[in-house]
């Protein structure tokens, strides 16, 4: 008899001091632990291309994450926060508004002090995509993509204290701003579009790479805009009210090949990160190689195309959590997760990685 899981299944206590608030002194040198069996290995990242084999397919998110975070004032003079989630046409985007009272819809936001000040406009349309969601869009007096490179800050996730408590964009250390310009992206970032990064591939450099190409591993690539939404906590303890965040997916037709090639010769299919998986999974599902996507994987879950999974350790009672989960057996899970903790790995996107396989076989080694 399957399993019901609530939201307190997935609940656990870490400690503040594993989060980590920079990343690693270089990228490939984050720790990886090796779960794939029922004994777990201590590894550095360095150690991927050994652990992977000829005529694997690694396949990666090539999103790239945009200046997001705005910062802007009502015509009142009151303070407000713009978080965009996705650009639309016509000038038009989506965004999340932090703000003490909401503006009326028509309003013309000043950001980064307005036109008169070398800044912008962004006029509040209305909610989207409903009455009732918790974004909102915004016609900005300029292309969007453009307004950000010039005016936005890099969008790190809410655990990030030393940016969150930058209520003031200006005080932002420059040295922390070139960090996160830097190491906040991956090597192989190509479209803009995302609020976070995919944050399993921010591990991976020239040297890894490398490595991996001289094992005979190949690589492919689709793209998932990641949205903020994916750090928000799961609220409801029946798992089958939650309301998933939808993102845009793209998963190119050399993918598609590159796919097929790799079960052709018995590879395996290597998702870097969860929104890969997600990506890959929406496809299996629907059939659409584009579009939004709004999975939500659980346990119970049945997998079609990912054979291995590199990831982060994630927050408690998040989708990604319940993702992982899914896919690597709930107790191999929480076991991980005790490991990880007793042997001090680092936490969330600045944090290190593990290397897990699809349950159905975590043999002894």
């Amino acid at each position: 008899m399957s399993h019901t899981y609530t939201l307190s299944d997935f609940d656990f206590e870490l400690p503040e001091s594993l989060i980590a608030q920079h990343p690693a002194s270089e990228r490939s040198a984050s720790r990886l632990l090796d779960g794939r069996y029922a004994e777990f290995a201590n590894r550095t990242f360095k150690d991927l291309p050994s652990l992977l084999k000829a005529g694997d397919l690694l396949v990666f998110n090539d999103t790239q994450v945009v200046k997001a975070r705005l910062f802007g004032e009502k015509p009142t003079g009151g303070k407000l926060e713009l978080l965009v989630e996705r650009v639309l046409t016509n000038h038009e985007v989506v965004a999340h508004m932090k703000v003490s009272k909401k503006p009326p819809v028509g309003t013309e936001l000043l950001m980064s002090g307005g036109p008169k000040k070398g800044g912008f406009t962004a006029t509040l349309l209305g909610r989207w995509p409903n009455v009732d969601g918790p974004l909102f869009r915004f016609k900005f007096s300029d292309e969007p993509h453009t307004l950000m490179q010039q005016h936005g800050h890099m969008p790190l996730p809410p655990y990030i204290e030393r940016h969150q408590k930058t209520s003031d964009a200006q005080q932002e250390t420059a040295e922390d701003k070139a960090e996160d310009e830097r190491r906040y992206q991956t090597v192989f970032a190509k479209h803009p579009g995302a609020a976070a990064a995919p944050t399993a591939a921010l591990h991976f450099d020239a040297g890894v790479l490398q490595g991996l190409e001289a094992q005979g591993v190949s690589r492919a690539s689709v793209t998932l805009h990641v949205g903020a939404g994916t750090f928000q906590p799961v609220k409801t303890e029946n798992l089958a009210q939650h309301r998933m965040h939808s993102e845009w997916y793209n998963i190119p037709p050399e993918t598609i090949q590159a796919l097929a090639d790799c079960r052709a010769r018995g590879g395996r299919v290597v998702a870097v990160g969860t929104t890969s998986v997600r990506t890959l999974e929406s496809w299996a599902k629907s059939g659409l190689t584009r579009g939004d996507t709004d999975i939500f994987i659980t346990p119970g879950f049945a997998f079609q195309v990912v054979d291995v999974l590199i990831t982060n350790f994630h927050l408690p009672k998040s989708t990604l959590l319940m993702l992982v989960s899914a896919f690597t057996g709930f107790e191999h899970m929480h076991a991980l997760y005790r490991h990880a903790m007793a042997h001090q790995y680092r936490f969330f996107s600045y944090g290190d990685a593990m290397l897990l396989q699809r349950k159905t076989a975590h043999v002894e080694v």
